[in-house]
């Protein structure tokens, strides 16, 4: 059975997918496809993979965790099902977590290394989504907002901006903790409100259902919606205005944006053969021959012109 790890990340409309794929569930499973979500793994099916607070009783909670894990896959092929896909972003880490450290998924490998350990040789394939950095850092930073986290100050942004790593270092931690697997790196831009065509990269589905294909969950508040659900000592430290909440400024944004620009040519030049970008399957490549859109307009240059006289 084929098990394909759907790690996220966060801010990258993986709630959105897993609704998709939660309301599609029945009719997927009869092509032999099963799905894993946060209901399912946030219920106990994942509890001991990843070190905690827990009661003292003697057992290897991490053992432990590998067996229910075990069972449930075995479970899951004797049903029918020849490719289980297991999508929850919090197995890279926590939003609040990159926030506090001001960093991107620092402790990401020895996270993934750990379910690497607690799944086995089982999975084959893992499945990462990426964003702009400005805008994931920008819809991070609305979504901690509005659920208590303080307005960051102009210092918090700087070391935003300024942190070292970035998605190359977190793909390069995840490759290195699954060396087995294979590694897809999905852009938000292209696929983050196409479900259907996550779905078909990821397990090849001829026939991806388009039912609850543009349900849309856990979007940003505007500015306007998250001063109102905000205290108003918290919310008169956000600027006034309308429309999405713009924390960074031209040049931190600036910045920001060519840093995932650095990110996108290495993974289009192969990534150091550690993940495949996966394209978007509507846009056909040129061929050894493209049409020549762009000579329509203009004055050609092969033609003489004639100069005015003195006269």
């Amino acid at each position: 059975m084929k098990v394909i790890l759907h790690t996220g990340a966060h801010r990258c409309a993986t709630t959105s997918f897993q609704e998709y794929m939660r309301q599609n569930a029945q009719g997927l499973k009869m092509q032999g496809l099963g799905f894993w979500g946060p209901f399912r793994t946030r219920n106990g099916l994942f509890h001991g993979i990843q070190p905690g607070p827990a009661r003292v009783t003697g057992r290897n909670l991490a053992q432990r965790a590998r067996g229910r894990l075990q069972l449930q896959l075995a479970n899951c092929r004797d049903s029918g099902v020849h490719q289980l896909l297991v999508s929850d972003e919090n197995m890279m880490g926590t939003i609040r977590e990159n926030l506090r450290l001001g960093d991107l998924y620092s402790g990401v490998g020895e996270r993934m290394a750990r379910f690497s350990q607690a799944f086995g040789r089982t999975v084959t394939d893992v499945a990462v989504s990426i964003r702009s950095l400005d805008s994931y850092w920008t819809s991070a930073l609305a979504y901690a907002v509005a659920r208590g986290h303080r307005v960051p100050s102009p210092a918090q942004l700087d070391r935003l901006v300024q942190a070292p790593r970035s998605w190359r270092d977190v793909i390069t931690d995840i490759a290195c903790a699954l060396p087995d697997a294979r590694l897809h790196v999905l852009p938000f831009e292209t696929f983050g409100t196409r479900p259907e065509a996550q779905l078909t990269a990821l397990t090849g589905v001829e026939t991806a259902p388009m039912t609850h294909a543009r349900v849309r969950l856990n979007g940003s508040l505007c500015l306007q919606d998250l001063r109102a659900s905000l205290p108003a000592s918290v919310a008169a430290r956000l600027p006034q205005g309308t429309g999405r909440w713009r924390p960074f400024d031209d040049t931190q944004a600036a910045h920001l944006r060519e840093t995932y620009a650095d990110d996108m040519m290495w993974l289009a030049s192969g990534a150091d053969g550690t993940a495949l970008l996966v394209q978007d399957p509507d846009k056909l490549a040129a061929g050894l021959n493209p049409p020549r859109y762009d000579l329509t307009r203009g004055r050609p240059d092969d033609k003489q012109r004639r100069m005015a006289g003195s006269g």
